[in-house]
């Protein structure tokens, strides 16, 4: 039986998940839910993500939505190829990793996309939340480094959940014009995770998204945000970020636009 992934390809959350499945060798169909730009999604998508987060997975009867829980079912539900260390303290520590990147780093660079594509602050102000994110970023950089330490793998001695839980959100921190300083242990471990097919597909998936938007525009969905036809999602940490890094203003203009979100209300 196909499994089922609700996904949106820029998604970090979704691209880890993709990741992990290709690296256990599984088939899987791919669907893009409509209507959560709006913040109108229905249908099959919300039956398994009563959230209305991608991703969502679908295996047969099973329904399971937040990345890092279908990670875990994955792992349990199909074991070959392995990809949580094998060690107690080892498992601890790449989930303690996993946090702080879905949370603390992935609200950055979607705080950036924000500025750059949906156009929530210009001028003075949208620099200085760039300025707040470069400093932030330039600090995990240097983080993300001590945490991988001597290891050729954040996982340990071999690729694995805790290098696709980092490699999505460092190469979205890349994309948005932050690189990693070169010859540094991180950029090394950034080459050769790229260098993997699985995360290698998992980029191409992206190109090709990008490649089916030609002609529509990031323009145009600023323009959307603005009438209040597209609402971002303003998860917790996405909120928290936006506020601590000087876009109070942005939050309070867009409640009084409608043009951001929150998770609906499950019923």
């Amino acid at each position: 039986m196909t499994l089922i992934l609700y996904e949106h390809p820029l998604s970090p959350y979704a691209q880890k998940v993709k990741i992990a499945m290709r690296e256990k060798r599984l088939v899987f169909e791919t669907r893009l839910p409509q209507g959560m730009g709006a913040g109108g999604a229905a249908g099959p998508f919300v039956e398994a993500s009563p959230r209305a987060e991608v991703p969502a997975l679908v295996d047969g009867e099973v329904r399971v939505f937040d990345s890092s829980i279908i990670l875990e079912y994955l792992e349990d539900a199909y074991p070959a190829e392995a990809l949580r260390p094998h060690a107690p303290e080892e498992r601890a520590r790449v989930r303690m990793l996993e946090e702080v990147m879905d949370t603390h780093f992935e609200a950055i660079t979607w705080g950036l996309s924000e500025l750059s594509w949906f156009k929530r602050a210009e001028g003075a102000k949208a620099e200085e939340i760039r300025a707040a994110a470069a400093r932030q970023l330039a600090g995990f950089q240097a983080w993300l480094d001590r945490q991988l330490g001597d290891r050729p793998w954040f996982n340990g001695s071999t690729f694995g959940w805790g290098d696709l839980c980092v490699v999505p959100f460092v190469n979205g921190a890349v994309g948005q014009g932050h690189p990693l300083r070169e010859g540094s242990r991180l950029a090394d471990w950034l080459a050769r995770a790229n260098a993997r097919p699985s995360v290698a597909a998992t980029v191409a998936d992206i190109g090709a998204w990008s490649q089916s938007q030609t002609g529509t525009g990031m323009g145009d969905v600023a323009e959307l945000v603005k009438k209040g036809l597209f609402k971002r999602e303003y998860r917790d940490h996405r909120l928290e970020w936006m506020i601590k890094s000087g876009g109070l203003e942005v939050v309070v203009k867009g409640l009084e636009h409608d043009n951001i979100r929150f998770a609906p209300e499950f019923g």
